[in-house]
């Protein structure tokens, strides 16, 4: 049990550093378009007459359940061959899950125009990554953009993951990865996916509840308090403008951003020419600017660190009683 827990640890660490160097080369192959391409001929397959809610929740058995056996069997037949080749696999599959280099970079190719004063361009770049309409919008809500998504995808892409992973090996980052991805292209409440993304977007709910939270408090304890505000306060307002999000995940995050750079998140956004109100986040102390991506990127780091770490420790544990 040792050897197994401590080769876990090992295959962690060394997939979340691994995806910290290398990332995902743009040209590479990924599962996670595998994945995608797989959801969309199912979705055209099944999401059509009747019983749709229950078509979709085949469609989450249908998409997870190989994703994790597929995992599974790849690290389970790599450990029974040798220990070295199975760390090896599973710290792949735990690296190609992770995002925290390619989220990093995608801000950054928005930053570097918009510090320049390039706002044309930094626009440009932020439709890359960002829903919302780009055309018009000035340095301050560039930056929002820009804040907000990298926010929001902490958890995504990273901590969460990261979380699974400690918890069921890359069988765990791939069931979340999975559910992830099925939630990003189904989990809308419009017409064409209401139903049949149910399953999918409470899946999704749920497997982000505990990391999401783990997450914002991480940001207000481990980064840098950029507003001055006392951190009862901070936490106090974190834990109220968290409960206005749609979400019932991403405020922790897009909350604790806000709280603890002292700075305002959320308001109108325009989706194809239809205004869009969200929530207002934060104690507006100052307005944004290009250098919050900056800063907003210390967070992303500090706090998937802290994840990383506390796994570390909690896996410690179960190491030394074992």
């Amino acid at each position: 049990m040792e050897v197994l827990i401590g080769s876990h640890l090992l295959a962690v660490t060394l997939g979340f550093f691994l995806d910290q160097l290398i990332g995902d080369p743009p040209n590479w192959p990924h599962p996670v378009r595998w994945i995608g391409t797989y959801i969309t001929k199912l979705t055209t397959a099944m999401n059509k007459g009747s019983k749709r809610n229950a078509k979709g929740f085949f469609l989450l058995l249908l998409v997870v359940l190989p994703a994790v056996l597929l995992a599974a069997l790849l690290t389970v037949t790599a450990y029974w061959w040798h220990p070295a080749a199975g760390v090896a696999v599973e710290a792949i599959l735990i690296a190609i899950g992770l995002a925290q280099k390619s989220l990093c970079d995608a801000a950054l190719e928005v930053a570097k125009p918009l510090t320049a004063g390039d706002i044309k361009e930094a626009r440009v770049k932020l439709s890359w990554i960002v829903g919302r309409d780009t055309e018009g919008l000035d340095e301050s809500e560039i930056t929002r953009g820009v804040v907000e998504t990298v926010s929001e995808n902490i958890s995504d892409g990273i901590t969460a993951p990261l979380f699974f992973a400690f918890l069921l090996g890359a069988p765990g980052i791939w069931l979340y990865k999975a559910v992830n991805t099925l939630d990003s292209m189904v989990g809308y409440k419009d017409e064409r996916f209401s139903q049949f993304g149910t399953a999918s977007a409470h899946a999704d709910d749920v497997l982000n509840f505990i990391p999401a939270r783990i997450t914002g408090a991480l940001i207000l304890i481990l980064s840098k308090n950029e507003g001055g505000i006392p951190l009862r306060e901070r936490f106090e307002g974190w834990r109220m403008d968290a409960q206005k999000h749609p979400s019932p995940n991403s405020g922790f995050l897009e909350a604790a951003t806000a709280w603890q750079l002292g700075v305002q998140l959320g308001g109108t956004n325009t989706y194809k020419g239809i205004v869009s109100h969200r929530p207002e986040f934060g104690p507006n102390l100052q307005k944004l600017t290009s250098v919050h991506i900056n800063q907003t990127l210390v967070q992303l780091k500090r706090a998937s660190f802290g994840v990383w770490t506390l796994g570390i420790i909690i896996g410690g544990i179960s190491y030394v009683i074992a």
